[in-house]
Order: structure tokens, then C-alpha cells, then sequence
């Protein structure tokens, strides 16, 4: 093993070892099942802010925005720019939810149906395959990089991530995910930032930024590299995710009250738009330094390895698995947190008891994290497929939300034409290669066919008959036996 094989590895052991100190800390203190899932429900603002800003700051938003703006210039930008519009849309749309103490997506998209089971199930279902869809890949990705730095055999470093994440998640719950997450996103903050100043300067400026990419990448937003529709597409694709991925939601169910949801997020917005930029610098140097590169996901190694001291490698390869990590160990409590919420009720009828939960969610997460391991184990065709279920989702499920919450004539049965129109329009434009180019992704005709299959069966269905003070009254005897006293505490005490 190389004398730079063994600092790399080094730095993430010492990485990971303290993200594990820090879960065994905050384990001493998990004292029931919402300690343990949400937190307690007392987030205050850094922790909140902190934890969003580094799952924004994913696998793809960074890591794979620099292989992107390799291709296609500019267009790197689109990552943080979708994003950080979709977390003002949900701080706008979503953020008063935390006074309904709810705990899952699942539970919050049944109340706005009546308290409807059949929601609750479907789309418990649903983001639970889609969550361990998510984890699998974040798997994939972190050990792809891992490997190429490392000489690392590729299986072997996707259960190196895997348990890298895995151990501090299970030992320390929600809360350890969000202080480790706000540890890692100031350490990807900080090495993106010296990431793109310095390959900035070493290929000499903008001048020389400009002069290794072609007119249409330094386009604005590179809009003509990837052309006005699909560069669009890309934008909204990534704002819906937001808007509609389940460990956004989990920001806001744990925080103290709606004013620190909509502090957090607003700073996270922000910040992540800012962000956006350093990917797009780092991959646009990369091309102007060896625009031979067969894998363009492979910018993001490159320059680490070719352009920085071993020493400041390391610390970039940690910023680097930061994003796996960080966006990771959210997607695997978000998915366990839906398993013992929601579909442990669909599965056996009744929830687990407060004083069980605890041991319950370890266990679960043991098992979630290994059918995660698995998947990204087999081949990279299952992921892919994966990926797409996901997509197909989550356009039908936030018009169907928007929906619920803002139209009261809006039903059960439409909520779920919703979700299964986007998912049939978004099948059929990404099996359509002529569809797929013209569009750059499903995601508009997608929304458009969820919205109006959500109104047109709506109207030719009979009303929802229960008010949604009954069914948040439902919701909330239901929900009992796993509570401990966020009546008490959540929603009532300022920032910590």
C-alpha cells in the first residue's frame, strides 16, 4: 500500500472514529424513541440549518455536480440553484406542518386526506423502497471515490462507507445524524471552497477557465450546452426533490417550533446557493486541465490526486464522503422512522410501544442499512432501477401534497391518481428515447399529468367527509404509544 493510500485511509478512519465518539455521546442522553427518531423535537436553529445545508450538499449535488460541470460547463450551477429555490418553496409551503406534531411524510400526507390509511400506506410503502433506493446509491457513490483513491477493491469500500455511516446512525439516533451532518457540511463548505480557489488559480483565472471550455459551457447556467428545456428540467427536478424527499421533512418535524424551520431553512437556502458555484469551478477546471477524461464522474478524484499535496488530498477526500455520509445516515433514520411509524401499523395493525422503540429502531436500522449494503452490492443495472422508481415518485407525490394541503375539495382517490399519474408520465417520457432528449428529464410532463389526474378525479369523487381537526385528532390518538411528551415540549420553547 502506497505511502498516500495509507493517509487517505488514515483520515477517514480518524473521520469516521469521530463521528462514532460523537453518537456514543448523544446515546447517553437518547432517552425514549422520539429522543432517539426526532431528536426530541428540540432542534434550534444551527443544528437544523446545519443538518439541511449537508444533505443538500449530497452525493450529486457535489460530487456529481463536478463531474456534470466537466460536460457541460455552467450547467453545474443548476444543482444548487434547483435546490435552493425547492428548500424556499418548502420553508414557503411546509414549514407551519411542525405545529401538527407529526412524526413521518406518510402521517403528514394522510392528514391532509381525512386521516386516510390508504394514503398512509401507499406512500409509506413507497418512500421506504425509495429511501433504501437512496441509501444504496449514496453507498455506491462514496465507494466509488473511495476506491479510485485508495486502490480499494470496489466492494469491499462499499462496506467501508456503508459501516462508516452505519455504526455512528444506530449507536446515536437522529440527533448524532444531525450533529455529525452539521460537522460535515462545514468540512465540505470549507474543502469545496479550497477545492475550486485552488483549481482555479492552477489553471490560471477565468481567462483560463474560459479558454478550456467550449461557448456554449459558459453560457448562463449552461443553458445552451444542455439547452433551454432540459437545463430547466434539470433545475426543477432538483427543486421537487427537495420539496418532496422525506429527510426535509424530518427537519421540520424535529425542530423546536416553525420559527426555527423557516430561520434554518432560509440560511440554507442561501448558503446553498452560494455553494453551487464551487462544483461547477472544480469541474470546469478539471476539463481545461484533462479534457480526456474517460469517466467525467471522475473530476472530482482527479483533482484531488493530481493537483493537491497528499496531506490536503486527505482532507478533500473527507469533504468528499462527507456528502455520502451526510445525505446517507439522513436517508437511513428518514426510512427506519417510516418502518416503525407507518408501516409496522400497515403490517400488523397496532405500533410499537415508546418503551420499546428505542431497540426496535437500532435493530431496524441494522437491517435497513444492510438491505441497502446488499443492493449496492449487485449490479449497477438494479440501482439504476432503483433511481428511476425513485424519480417516478416524487413529482405525483408533491402535487399530491400541494393538493391536499391547499385545495379542501381534494380526495383520497384523486391524492393517489396523483401519484400514480406522475409516475406512468414519468415512465413513459424516460422509455421514449425522442421524449427523454427533448425534455432532459420527466419531471414537467410528469407534474402536469399528476396535477390534472389529482383534480379530475378529486371532483368525480365524493368529498372527504372527516374535518382536519378530526383528523389530526385521529392522527394524534394513533400516534400515542410511541410519544413521551412532545405536548409538553415541542412547539412551545424558543431556540436552545
Amino acid at each position: 500500500m502506497s505511502q498516500a493510500n495509507v493517509v487517505y485511509l488514515s483520515a477517514l478512519l480518524a473521520s469516521v472514529l469521530l463521528m462514532i465518539a460523537i453518537s456514543w455521546w448523544v446515546a447517553r442522553r437518547t432517552k425514549d424513541g422520539e429522543d432517539f427518531l426526532l431528536a426530541g423535537r428540540r432542534l434550534g436553529t444551527p443544528l437544523v440549518m446545519g443538518s439541511t445545508l449537508a444533505t443538500l450538499v449530497g452525493t450529486g449535488s457535489s460530487l456529481g455536480a463536478v463531474g456534470f460541470a466537466y460536460q457541460n460547463g455552467w450547467a453545474g450551477t443548476l444543482y444548487g440553484i434547483g435546490g435552493a429555490v425547492g428548500l424556499f418553496l418548502l420553508l414557503l409551503l411546509f414549514a407551519d406542518v411542525r405545529e401538527k406534531g407529526f412524526m413521518t411524510f406518510p402521517e403528514e400526507m394522510s392528514y391532509y386526506f381525512g386521516a386516510s390509511r390508504a394514503i398512509k400506506g401507499v406512500v409509506a410503502i413507497l418512500l421506504f423502497l425509495a429511501s433504501v433506493g437512496w441509501l444504496g446509491a449514496h453507498i455506491m457513490g462514496g465507494a466509488m471515490y473511495l476506491a479510485f483513491l485508495t486502490d480499494m477493491d470496489q466492494n469491499t469500500a462499499k462496506v467501508v462507507i456503508a459501516l462508516g455511516f452505519g455504526v455512528y446512525t444506530i449507536v446515536g439516533g437522529y440527533l448524532a445524524v444531525v450533529i455529525t451532518d452539521a460537522i460535515q457540511g462545514t468540512i465540505l463548505f470549507l474543502g469545496f471552497t479550497i477545492l475550486a480557489v485552488l483549481a482555479l488559480v492552477s489553471v490560471g483565472g477565468l481567462d483560463g477557465l474560459n479558454e478550456g471550455s467550449s461557448e456554449e459551457a459558459l453560457s448562463l447556467f449552461g443553458y445552451e450546452a444542455l439547452g433551454p428545456l432540459p437545463a430547466l428540467s434539470l433545475a426543477v427536478v432538483i427543486g421537487v426533490g427537495v420539496l418532496a424527499t422525506p429527510s426535509y421533512r424530518q427537519r421540520i418535524y424535529s425542530a423546536v417550533n416553525v420559527r426555527t424551520v423557516r430561520r434554518s431553512f432560509l440560511l440554507a437556502g442561501v448558503l446553498f446557493a452560494a455553494f453551487s458555484i464551487l462544483p461547477a469551478i472544480a469541474g470546469m477546471s478539471a476539463r481545461t486541465m484533462e479534457p480526456a477524461l474517460e469517466n467525467p464522474d471522475m473530476a472530482f478524484p482527479y483533482l484531488v490526486t493530481t493537483l493537491f499535496p497528499v496531506w490536503l488530498g486527505a482532507f478533500l477526500l473527507v469533504a468528499g464522503l462527507s456528502a455520502t455520509m451526510s445525505s446517507g445516515d439522513s436517508d437511513a433514520i428518514v426510512g427506519v422512522t417510516i418502518l416503525v411509524r407507518d408501516i409496522s401499523q400497515v403490517v400488523t395493525g397496532r405500533l410499537p410501544q415508546a418503551e420499546s422503540l428505542v431497540r426496535y429502531s437500532r435493530w431496524a436500522l441494522t437491517g435497513v442499512m444492510g438491505l441497502a449494503l446488499v443492493f449496492s452490492l449487485m449490479a449497477t443495472t438494479l440501482i439504476e432501477y432503483i433511481t428511476l422508481m425513485i424519480s417516478t415518485v416524487l413529482t405525483g407525490l408533491l402535487v399530491a401534497s400541494i393538493l391536499g394541503k391547499f385545495w379542501p375539495r381534494a380526495t383520497w382517490q384523486g391524492g393517489i391518481a396523483a401519484m400514480l399519474g406522475g409516475s406512468v408520465a414519468a415512465l413513459v417520457v424516460n422509455g421514449v428515447d425522442s421524449f427523454a432528449a427533448y425534455w432532459g428529464n420527466a419531471v414537467i410532463p410528469s407534474l402536469v399529468v399528476a396535477l390534472l389526474a389529482g383534480v379530475i378525479v378529486s371532483l368525480v369523487t365524493p368529498p372527504t367527509p372527516i374535518s382536519r381537526e378530526e383528523a389530526l385528532r385521529r392522527l394524534t390518538e394513533e400516534r400515542a404509544p410511541l410519544e413521551v411528551g412532545d405536548k409538553l415540549r415541542g412547539g412551545t420553547h424558543e431556540d436552545a
